[in-house]
């Protein structure tokens, strides 16, 4: 197996990338989700889907900006 020795902050960065791409392919790939069922009270799988990725997103922003925020100067 061959190790990669890249300083700690190039991997907070890709890990902040997986974070961002990860919400954006899951919303774009439609044919995955444009389906009926399951239903949840109701909903149609495709609308709750998509709505329960807003909170999602905005966790995944969250975490990238935790991942590459810079500790403040003393």
């Amino acid at each position: 197996m061959v190790r990669i020795a890249l300083p700690h902050h190039v991997w907070r960065r890709v890990a902040a990338g997986v974070c961002l791409v990860a919400p954006v392919v899951a919303l774009l790939w439609v044919p995955w989700y444009a389906q009926d069922r399951p239903q949840l009270a109701g909903v149609p799988f495709f609308y709750w889907y998509q709505l329960a990725w807003v909170p999602g997103c905005s966790l995944a922003v969250l975490a990238a900006y935790l991942l590459i925020r810079r500790p403040p100067k003393p």
